[in-house]
């Protein structure tokens, strides 16, 4: 979508960029095609798959900008504030260099354009594959930039992370039907903000925590509020992560790619859990009852059970992983 409308804007003679400059792309996906902006590109991008996707293309990949730029682009997530965020940390970096912004309808790309227009000068719109591609310059943005939301119980969020504005309701259903004993070592898969670990590490029994999220922003909030000697951070993709056998794997898996519902998501967790665990571990998983896992579990676990009546989620906890499914570190 991005690379249809960079290449559309390039051949039109609508695209351009300061000759030889830096550019600094926000929010480009692991398969975007970034090579009509030269050979002086570093991407920001704090989402792990996509992070390492990107850095095996040759990008420079980072976090956080480093430097100094001569234009931006910015690829429209679907969060409202964090989008506001990216492009105000944009016009930042380039002063009064161009700052051109993409975006899906579906991602609020239109009316993004409506609340620029008072703000700054917008170039070139550039309408195709269901998006729009548009350059703003000279623009002043006074309170767009990403505030932190302080939680009860010391937890903080950030725009953009799963549940910022407090904890997923099927992550609270679970917190409160995992065991009063959780003998051994645990990990949070997907563990967001650290709502969950630290219920965990409220459970009698627990040697070890490894909270492990692809979400840079959101394990750097979890850092914040978990600060037991326990606890383990990882920066990495839940589908691939691997370590020592544990004896407990909580998670509330995601089942979302952007907009679109995707179970296959949720049964890479289910299969990556099976792996994590010792040949007597326990799964202990929130997800909406319509989600279709009964099957991967059936083929992971020897044992699953439904600890909730809840009409919207169900609370699995599954038992024994079948050692000929599952994959080794």
């Amino acid at each position: 979508m991005l690379s249809a409308r960079l290449s559309f804007a390039r051949e039109e003679g609508l695209f351009e960029l300061p000759e030889g400059g830096r550019v600094c792309v926000f929010g480009a996906r692991g398969d975007d095609d970034l090579s009509l902006l030269g050979d002086q590109v570093q991407v920001v991008q704090g989402m792990k798959p996509d992070h390492d996707a990107l850095g095996a293309l040759g990008h420079d990949v980072v976090v956080a900008p480093d430097g100094t730029f001569d234009a931006a682009l910015v690829v429209l997530p679907r969060a409202r504030d964090l989008a506001r965020d990216r492009i105000a940390q944009a016009v930042d970096l380039v002063g009064d260099g161009p700052v051109w912004i993409d975006g899906q309808k579906t991602d609020g790309v239109e009316s993004m354009i409506r609340a620029l227009k008072p703000l700054g000068t917008i170039g070139p719109v550039i309408s195709k594959a269901h998006g729009k591609l548009f350059c703003l310059t000279g623009a002043t943005l006074p309170g767009w930039h990403a505030e932190t939301t302080s939680l009860e119980g010391g937890f903080i969020t950030r725009p953009g992370v799963f549940s910022a504005d407090g904890p997923d309701r099927g992550s609270v259903l679970l917190a409160g039907l995992l065991p009063e004993v959780m003998k051994g070592s645990v990990v949070d898969l997907g563990a967001g903000w650290g709502y969950l670990s630290h219920h965990i590490l409220h459970r009698d029994g627990v040697t070890a925590l490894h909270l492990v999220e692809a979400d840079h922003t959101a394990l750097e909030c979890a850092r914040h509020a978990i600060t037991d000697p326990r606890a383990s951070f990882h920066w990495a993709d839940a589908r691939t992560f691997s370590a020592e056998p544990v004896d407990h794997v909580v998670m509330n898996p995601p089942f979302h790619v952007a907009r679109a519902a995707d179970p296959d998501l949720g049964r890479a967790f289910i299969t990556a859990a099976a792996a994590l665990l010792k040949p007597a571990g326990h799964l202990w998983m929130v997800a909406n009852r319509h989600l279709p896992y009964e099957a991967v579990l059936d083929e992971h676990f020897v044992k699953t059970t439904d600890l909730s009546d809840d009409p919207a989620f169900k609370v699995i906890h599954a038992e024994r992983p079948r050692r000929g499914k599952t994959r080794r570190a």
